[in-house]
């Protein structure tokens, strides 16, 4: 009865929302911290579009690909946070404007 009380747009409008706010995240901010908050912020923008189109078009495969983005979420911020926390080791500063150890 109430299966289709939210349209489709409404998802999609939501999921814009949160990828420009990732978007603007990423291109704004210089704390590493931050920036992958705001990779993970576009990571569930793009999980929001695919349940919501899942549902919408009865495919079950949006769900299966949504769980393939999580899981490789989660290895992005294990080998991200491994990769700070050296860094900070070396230069006591999670500012991404004063990572330069990487140059020749």
């Amino acid at each position: 009865m109430f299966e289709d009380s939210v349209p489709l747009a409404h998802y999609l409008t939501l999921s814009a929302v949160l990828f420009v706010i990732g978007i603007v995240g990423v291109l704004v901010r210089r704390n590493v911290i931050v920036v992958f908050m705001s990779i993970e912020i576009m990571l569930n923008a793009v999980n929001i579009s695919l349940i919501a189109f899942d549902h919408y078009l009865n495919l079950s495969n949006g769900q299966i690909f949504s769980f393939m983005v999580m899981c490789v979420a989660a290895a992005e911020v294990s080998v991200g946070l491994a990769i700070i926390i050296a860094l900070h080791r070396n230069k006591p500063t999670v500012n991404l404007d004063e990572f330069n150890l990487l140059k020749w």
